[in-house]
């Protein structure tokens, strides 16, 4: 056997690898789409902030945040599979439904801030490339994207946003364009270390970035859309048969979603603090800001790469913030959800994502200053994530709920670790300076 592998011609054998390559591709989806999702231009922004202000010294916060950030998304995922029902769902037969309607209320309104913001960012991002007022451009990136949504068929629809997700690719390739001391980047990644005026509040702002509620509810609905489209597939809990596939397919793709949204992370802090940080350039507001103040540093060609990554890295937030906006009030209320479903027979779960979409597009366009806005989201955000996690982590061990697919105790330990971290979160952004 081993001497036919060797006598494999080079050719054969590099198609098997690309097959193997596209096979795992093909894994992924959900788990990777919400991480991509997670590296938004008010991300971007975040990570931005901190490479310029604190140089490499808070790496460690993303080495920190990934197992935090894939447990809480293997939960999501996991309730979402087994039980067939999106996680609105199975918050509203655990809670009052009063809560439920005021946590959903509060999400609808931090994601369409969040939109807002991204939409303003990608506007402006486009209008640095192109040299067209950012105001306009932003309008059309609206439209495209409400009209996929609208009118895309879902699976064509999500192997676009899938195929988005390479857009990331944008700041690693920034990496390449600047002298990085790679020596700085390994202390800074093992080494924790707070030091500066507002180190701890950007700590803050990182956890509010990377674990957001609108994450949680895209990902639990999308597993339930991949069961709807599949003729074959079932509810765990009424095909435990299909559980060990299922359950391996979550895994690769949200470890691999999550790793990539934290390797873009650093990419950005790494570039940042390489060129911004070193050349005394810290006051970045914006994601904007951070692409501009690179062309004196990095040159042209970084500027347009970080500039497309914003636009690229919108086109895929801005679906899953209004459409997890959707998912969460369309499932609290029992309306028809769903992507795959027309417009037509689905007329509430599409009108939340226009009204998100719309409304974020006004307040694009309106005197309200976005970023400033993302800091009440922010808190908005991280008050609601706390009482959601802590239902989802109640939720991931009752029988009554997922039958003999509780989650395992590893992954609650994790779980209830993400809740409590961003418990303090919460606090500390109302606390602190």
């Amino acid at each position: 056997m081993h001497d036919l592998q060797r006598s494999r011609p080079k050719p054969l054998q590099k198609f098997h690898r690309r097959l193997r390559s596209v096979a795992l591709f093909e894994q992924l989806g959900p788990g990777l789409v919400t991480g991509a999702a997670d590296d938004d231009p008010s991300g971007i922004a975040t990570y931005s902030q901190v490479g310029a202000r604190f140089g490499f010294q808070l790496l460690w916060v993303m080495v920190l945040v990934y197992p935090l950030m894939t447990a809480i998304q293997l939960i999501s995922a996991h309730i979402g599979r087994v039980t067939g029902c999106g996680l609105a769902k199975n918050m509203s037969n655990a809670l009052p439904k009063w809560l439920v309607a005021g946590l959903v209320a509060l999400l609808f309104i931090a994601n369409t801030i969040n939109i807002g913001a991204d939409l303003a960012a990608m506007g402006q991002a486009a209008g640095l490339i192109v040299g067209f007022d950012g105001k306009i451009l932003t309008v059309g990136l609206a439209l495209v994207s409400l009209t996929l949504q609208l009118f895309a068929p879902y699976k064509r629809y999500a192997a676009l946003l899938k195929w988005v997700t390479l857009s990331l690719l944008a700041y690693v390739a920034v990496l390449f364009l600047v002298k990085i001391d790679w020596s700085a980047v390994l202390v800074g990644l093992v080494w924790p270390k707070v030091a500066g005026v507002g180190a701890w509040t950007m700590i803050v702002a990182v956890l509010g970035t990377t674990i957001s509620p609108y994450l949680f509810f895209w990902q639990s609905a999308q597993e339930v859309e991949q069961v709807s489209q599949d003729p074959d597939a079932k509810p765990l809990k009424e095909a435990p048969g299909q559980a060990r596939r299922e359950f391996q397919r979550i895994r690769i793709d949200t470890f691999a979603g999550m790793a990539i949204s934290v390797v873009v992370a650093l990419a950005i802090m790494i570039g940042t603090a390489a060129t911004l940080n070193a050349a005394g350039q810290t006051s970045i507001q914006t994601a904007t800001d951070a692409a501009k103040a690179l062309e004196p540093v990095a040159g042209k060609f970084a500027l347009a790469l970080f500039a497309l990554g914003i636009i690229g890295t919108g086109m895929l937030a801005v679906p899953v913030l209004a459409g997890s906006a959707a998912y969460a009030v369309g499932e609290s209320r029992g309306w028809k959800c769903g992507l795959e479903e027309k417009p037509w027979h689905a007329v509430g779960f599409y009108t939340i994502i226009g009204l998100a979409t719309l409304v974020g597009l006004a307040i694009s366009w309106s005197p309200i200053d976005p970023m400033h806005a993302l800091v009440y989201s922010a808190v908005i955000n991280g008050f609601v994530a706390v009482p959601i996690m802590a239902t989802m982590m109640t939720i991931a061990y009752r029988r009554s709920v997922l039958g003999n697919f509780t989650a395992s105790r590893p992954l609650l330990v994790l779980g209830w670790l993400a809740t409590i971290v961003m418990a303090g979160a919460a606090l500390a952004s109302v606390l602190l300076p």
